[in-house]
């Protein structure tokens, strides 16, 4: 079965040139001209979305974080394929979640690189020793792997997918202190170019969310992050 990309763009000679060099690597695409015609071709079950940032009727911080918020979406590889080139953009970009933040205009040929290799590592997920684990619970915390899910206290909170793969990839190993460059590599994988800025803005957020019990995620100054072992 043919791949499925869903392209949210609202220029339709971008639309044309993407689709072109994506059928002609075997890709199925679907496409959409503004945010909320790209939330509904959801229900067409793509296997990745390449998001525009600057749309009519939603931008697209608002798909991402849409996508994120959705079960049955929130493991969805996102990519934002834009023109908006500050730090501050790719930052916020990469806070909701998405896998990639690619600059416009892009080689085809490098696109497709970053397609299949944003589609290779999250079929990856799960493949070391860590992710053999489906079920968490430390302290107050439960994460459970299959269902996407994590509970503090019984209660559901929503995480967005690197935020819910960080936090596991820290509470699977209790005391195990970890510097940003590994983080990234076993996160986010070695082929996604993201800055070390970017494990620091999802601990934030982490925290954030975790609200009284945000000193569970330590900070070892001058190394990294390490969740807090519990007796």
């Amino acid at each position: 079965m043919k791949t499925k990309i869903l392209i949210v763009e609202d220029e339709r000679d971008i639309v044309e040139f993407l689709t072109y060099n994506l059928e002609l690597e075997n890709f199925t695409v679907i496409a959409a001209h503004d945010g909320e015609e790209g939330l509904k071709k959801m229900s067409e079950k793509p296997d990745i979305v390449l998001l525009d940032i600057m749309m009519p009727k939603m931008d697209g911080y608002e798909v991402c974080r849409r996508i994120r918020e959705n079960k049955q979406t929130a493991k969805l590889p996102v990519i934002f394929l834009t023109a908006k080139s500050s730090e501050y953009d790719e930052l916020r970009g990469l806070d909701l979640g998405a896998n990639d933040y690619i600059l416009k205009p892009v080689s085809p040929a490098k696109l497709v690189a970053k397609v299949k290799s944003t589609l290779r590592n999250v079929s990856n997920i799960g493949s070391d020793e860590n992710e053999t684990l489906t079920n968490v619970k430390m302290g107050p915390i439960e994460i459970d792997r299959e269902k996407y899910t994590v509970s503090i206290n019984s209660t559901e909170k929503v995480f967005p997918r690197k935020e819910f793969e960080l936090l596991f990839y820290l509470i699977s190993t209790p005391g195990t202190v970890y510097n940003r460059a590994t983080l990234l590599r076993d996160v986010w994988g070695s082929d996604v170019f993201v800055v070390d800025r970017t494990v620091d803005v999802h601990i934030r957020k982490i925290r954030e969310k975790l609200d009284e019990y945000q000193y569970l995620i330590e900070t070892v100054k001058g190394v990294g992050y390490r969740f807090k072992e519990i007796e």
